[in-house]
């Protein structure tokens, strides 16, 4: 009996895995399943740079983040003018817009090159178990500096909420600004734990430069850090 509860165990966790896992689509299922039709009634008309698929106790989605192609730096560097996240719901009448993301490089500001959506930080999980998966998408820019004088933008997708976290990078003490949605602190304590640590990922590897007390203010749930 005890041998069958452990086998018990095991699958139900299996099972589980299976049910919250994503899959990051190759290009030829990625072909399949945004055809042509589908991104124009859904206003994909940039190149998908990553495609994922999911499921959850609320169904199965298909998410595609697109990047434009603007032009190619002196070190062959492609540089990006506009991005576009694009989440669809497989239903009976068939894939149906849940919703999306669109961003651009700042026309106003010269020395903004180039916005990307940075793909090895991005994740499709379910981050509190819950049953149902909380896309977390991070981008940023480059500016004269590269990133560190770009912006930096951490979106989480709670129950089909967006919640974000907007940073301004400088290489100067009085520039860099983070402004914390107030939803951030009303999501799960797994969630933001999750995401404090993926801020401490981005200090860490230098993708951020925060306030050196951004953490202290944090944890008294301010919403705007300089």
């Amino acid at each position: 009996m005890k041998t069958r509860g452990c086998l018990l165990t095991v699958m139900i966790v299996f099972i589980g895995c299976q049910l919250h896992a994503q899959t990051i689509l190759s290009k030829t299922e990625t072909v399949a399943i945004f055809t042509d039709s589908i991104k124009a009634k859904n206003g994909i008309k940039s190149p998908i740079r990553r495609a994922y698929t999911y499921n959850d106790k609320t169904g199965k989605y298909y998410l595609a983040l697109s990047e434009s192609i603007d032009s190619i730096a002196a070190d062959n560097d492609t540089l990006h003018y506009t991005i576009k996240g694009t989440c669809l719901q497989e239903t009976p009448e068939g894939l149906v817009k849940k919703w999306e993301l669109n961003d651009h490089k700042r026309p106003d500001m010269d020395e903004e090159s180039s916005i990307w959506f940075w793909t090895k930080l991005c994740e499709v999980k379910d981050l509190d178990g819950d049953g149902i998966v909380e896309p977390l998408i991070v981008y940023g820019s480059a500016g004269l500096n590269g990133t560190d004088d770009g912006r930096i933008k951490i979106l989480l997708y709670y129950k089909g909420q967006k919640t974000a976290i907007r940073h301004q990078n400088s290489v100067l003490d009085d520039g860099r600004i983070t402004d914390i949605d107030a939803a951030f602190y009303t999501l799960p304590l797994p969630i933001q734990q999750h995401i404090r640590k993926l801020m401490k990922t981005l200090a860490d590897k230098n993708f951020a430069i925060f306030a050196t007390n951004y953490e202290a203010k944090m944890n008294k749930k301010a919403i705007h850090i300089e």
